[in-house]
């Protein structure tokens, strides 16, 4: 009995000052230790057209389905109007358009009307049409008349009080297609969604319609621009380029429907749209020059991706002559983009209102070809590439997947994962092999969360995004995706999206503010450091920047309890008495955003104090933080 009694004291006696003794969560860094430089280009944008991210998003057109398509559902959102005694009969006429490109148009027959009764057609917009007061919105549209002279009344008109925002007359239509401008202009109105445009006649007659469009004052007043308030998130994210025109909707489900960036330049009459992989119609309004002007407004650069002869249905070219019309087409786009006036696709881009040519450095070779069953990418990919370097050497040519004919300058990588599946891949690049191409994230995210993510994927997301700048030796670009989703019923594909909206407001779910908030704490290098003795998901990376001398500490504490952590600097010859410390967390990982509550986590910014190069700070539960100190 005495000898197990006493080995058991013994034991308690080992383990005790084990236990009193043990070490505390810990940061080490060496500020004067680079570990790897990082891009400047390291964050940037994701876009395609699903969620209604172009038509019904950042794109500013009001009117939806400004061209009249084919097939059933044409005109869904152009039901009749009538008011009193007033008859009126619509159709979708085949035999007439206002262009070669748009040979169909809606017809609106109105045999009985006056200036009490008038009849004609409305637009309900993308789940209606945003008010707000003391505006000015732009509109046009293409029409022809059989009855030379015809006036069309034009207004903006609430949905549940029938009452007018604004009104316009267009007057003095004729037998030919022609093109009539108007504007409406709001006073003393409140601001509301709910809303649809009306175009109605106050004689008998018949008129014909196309190209009926409106738009809202948009960002930095650019015609026919795109939304303000969906621009101002994204200008906050200080984005350094847009991968475009992006993904399936560069592929298109067949390869008739592919982005085909000719028929997306020019007048709008030269542009017949065309179908997307997520099943709604793209009125190519954002077609490439927008894309280009969209990149100038926020001072990207473009990353631009070219179609490479792989469709989503499997429809593929081969390697060879039959493909060799998409590498010229790809060369011609190029060209488009960066060529001089004395260029052919230079010229038509100074036609078209550009006269300067646009910075490019990187080029995509088709999106995810690792889903062509037949093989072809290789091969494909190999003829872009040397037909490419022939023409722009400089050019920084990337892969969509693995190839072996020739080395790409850059591997394209996606990665769409749980939370605990971002939590786990953290250090998924930690060990990844160097000798090979550098490393594009074009496409990743943490899929928790409707119609946005919740806090929990926004800590994932944080956490991921340790790894990825940790690695930036061999990471140089990543863009989350995707990036909008118009929050209406039907409005949404594919959940979960970064930046939601309705027609009237938008917001940042809690993965956007983590997006800011690692975008504007950007390094020039990663520095040497050591997270020891935490418990499980806590992540960190350091980085500092050469010019400023500051040092961005960003910490996850992605656990229901706060830590402190134990923080020594090494390396730091003067460091600031005061430093700002920017949290953002919630009371529960399913804490989020949505457009009725946009704000509810959002990063909040304080200073504190800093004793000198060894500290303890105490990171709070559930939260994504960036410590910014000088030294």
């Amino acid at each position: 009995m005495k000898k197990p009694r006493a080995f058991a004291l013994c034991s308690i006696a080992l383990v005790l000052p084990l236990c009193l003794f043990a070490q505390a969560p810990s940061l080490s860094v060496q500020v004067d230790h680079p570990t790897a430089k990082v891009n400047p280009n390291f964050y940037g944008l994701m876009t395609e057209e699903i969620n209604y991210s172009y038509d019904g998003g950042v794109y500013g057109e009001l009117v939806r389905d400004r061209t009249i398509g084919r097939g059933f559902g044409s005109l869904n959102h152009w039901p009749m109007v009538v008011r009193g005694n007033a008859l009126v009969n619509i159709s979708a006429d085949e035999s007439t358009g206002p262009s070669d490109a748009l040979t169909r148009s809606l017809r609106v027959t109105v045999t009985k009307a006056d200036k009490d009764d008038p009849a004609g057609v409305e637009n309900d917009g993308y789940w209606g049409m945003p008010v707000q007061p003391h505006s000015t919105y732009s509109g046009s549209f293409y029409a022809k008349s059989d009855t030379p002279g015809l006036a069309i009344n034009v207004s903006l008109q609430n949905d549940q009080t029938g009452a007018a925002a604004a009104t316009a007359t267009v007057t003095g239509l004729t037998s030919d297609w022609h093109r009539y401008t108007y504007t409406l202009k709001t006073g003393d109105v409140p601001a509301s969604s709910n809303n649809h445009l009306i175009l109605t006649i106050a004689q008998p007659a018949t008129v014909w319609f196309d190209l009926v469009s409106l738009f809202p004052p948009t960002y930095h007043d650019r015609a026919d621009g795109n939304r303000s308030d969906i621009m101002d998130l994204l200008a906050a994210m200080h984005p350094h380029f847009l991968r475009l025109p992006g993904g399936n909707y560069l592929e298109g489900e067949r390869i008739a429907d592919r982005f085909d960036w000719k028929k997306t330049i020019g007048p709008w009459t030269d542009r017949p749209g065309h179908m997307s992989p997520w099943r709604y119609r793209s009125s190519d309004g954002m077609g490439l020059l927008e894309f280009m002007d969209w990149c100038e407004d926020l001072k990207m650069e473009p990353l631009l991706a070219v179609y490479a002869g792989y469709s989503l249905a499997q429809q593929h070219v081969d390697p060879g002559p039959a493909l060799e019309p998409y590498v010229q087409d790809a060369l011609d786009e190029i060209e488009y983009v960066t060529g001089g006036p004395d260029t052919k696709w230079g010229a038509e881009r100074v036609k078209d209102g550009h006269a300067a040519p646009f910075p490019l450095h990187y080029i995509e070779v088709g999106n995810e070809d690792e889903f062509d069953r037949s093989g072809s990418y290789d091969g494909r990919f190999a003829q872009f590439y040397h037909a490419i370097k022939q023409h722009y050497p400089d050019l920084q040519i990337i892969a969509t997947a693995p190839v072996k004919s020739v080395t790409p300058d850059v591997l394209d990588e996606h990665f769409y994962m749980s939370a605990e599946e971002s939590f786990s891949q953290s250090h998924h690049y930690d060990s990844t092999s160097r000798s090979g191409p550098k490393i594009f994230v074009g496409e990743w995210a943490t899929r928790e969360g409707d119609p946005t993510p919740n806090l929990e994927a926004a800590l994932a997301d944080a956490a991921w995004l340790t790894g990825l700048e940790r690695n930036s030796d061999l990471i140089i670009m990543n863009s989350y995706a995707p990036l909008f989703v118009n929050v209406n019923p039907g409005g949404m594909q594919w959940a979960t999206d970064l930046i939601g909206y309705n027609a009237l407001s938008s917001y940042g779910s809690p993965s956007y503010w983590t997006q800011v908030m690692f975008s504007t704490h950007l390094g020039t290098e990663v520095v040497s450091y050591d997270l020891a003795n935490t418990p499980p998901r806590v992540y960190a990376v350091v980085e500092r920047d050469e010019a400023t001398h500051k040092l961005f500490i960003k910490v996850v504490n992605a656990n229901s309890t706060a830590q402190p952590l134990a923080i020594d600097l090494t390396g730091a010859k003067k460091l600031a008495p005061q430093a700002t410390l920017t949290t953002m967390s919630g009371k529960s990982p399913n804490a989020t955003n949505s457009i009725t509550s946009p704000n509810a986590v959002v990063p909040v910014k304080r200073t504190i104090s800093v004793s000198g190069p060894k500290f303890t700070e105490t990171f709070a539960p559930y939260s994504v933080n960036v410590l910014v100190l000088s030294y």
